[in-house]
């Protein structure tokens, strides 16, 4: 049975004493969860969130890193830093990120391999946009995403990834896809890590679902068979929201 795992992506919210107060107020909401807990905070918000999570059952997540270890890489941060502070998880690939950004399957895989390189654990995004949708193609985006962006990896390896398909249409829009169509893409998502890496990864790997998850729609997605909790922006940002959600399961 694959545990569920429910990560929160703060995105560029949240001041170091704002993250102080927030962990206070949600530390006690979540204590008695069986599922496992994720922050996912902005850079200058790590060191203050991984002291303040001491002694709880909340893991602290970066948002981003580079792929190299150091270098005249000005204004990144790599994954030997993230893990001299004792950062435990890493997302890697959202689409703001691809968006915005300019990151491509290329990048994210490489930030993949080393992020396992220095015993980080990556959450790997993928999804496709609203026209990509409409033209019947999500299936195949998002596909071909997790061959290019999971490529070299071994099987212990993409075991231990964390996958969060997030449709870019349903970030931070109020949309949400269906419980019966998220599940279905994440279905579309183990077949092919079936066909590249066998029944034992298949089974084992973490998929998440991301867009627009809030305390009114967990339940429902997080029950389907192949959702293994989310990936949540906004409601994230509220520690009672998110401890709702967190706790969907009582």
């Amino acid at each position: 049975m694959r545990r569920k795992v429910i990560a929160g992506n703060w995105k560029m919210n949240m001041l170091p004493n704002e993250a102080i107060e927030y962990i206070q107020n949600f530390e006690n909401l979540v204590k008695d969860t069986k599922n496992e807990v994720i922050l996912c905070v902005p850079y200058i918000d790590l060191f203050y969130c991984l002291m303040n999570v001491q002694g709880t059952n909340i893991k602290i997540g970066a948002q981003n890193m580079h792929w190299e270890d150091n270098g005249a890489y000005t204004g990144e941060i790599s994954p030997k830093m993230l893990k001299s502070i004792g950062v435990e998880y890493v997302i890697i690939g959202h689409s703001e990120r691809r968006s915005y950004y300019a990151e491509t399957d290329e990048t994210v895989n490489k930030k993949v391999k080393s992020a396992f390189e220095n015993d980080l654990k990556p959450i790997v995004c993928v999804g496709e946009t609203l026209e990509q949708r409409e033209r019947g193609e999500a299936e195949k985006i998002i596909t071909t995403q997790i061959r290019l962006d999971l490529e070299g990896l071994t099987k212990e390896q993409v075991k231990n990834t964390i996958i969060a398909y997030e449709p870019i249409w349903a970030i931070g829009t109020g949309k949400t896809a269906t419980s019966e169509d998220a599940n279905n893409a994440i279905k579309a998502i183990r077949n092919e890590i079936l066909k590249i890496y066998g029944e034992d990864v298949a089974n084992s790997v973490i998929i998440q679902y991301g867009g627009s998850v809030k305390s009114s729609n967990a339940k429902e997605l997080f029950a389907t068979s192949d959702i293994d909790g989310g990936l949540v922006g906004g409601a994230s940002l509220n520690p009672i929201e998110f401890s709702k959600i967190v706790n969907y399961d009582k």
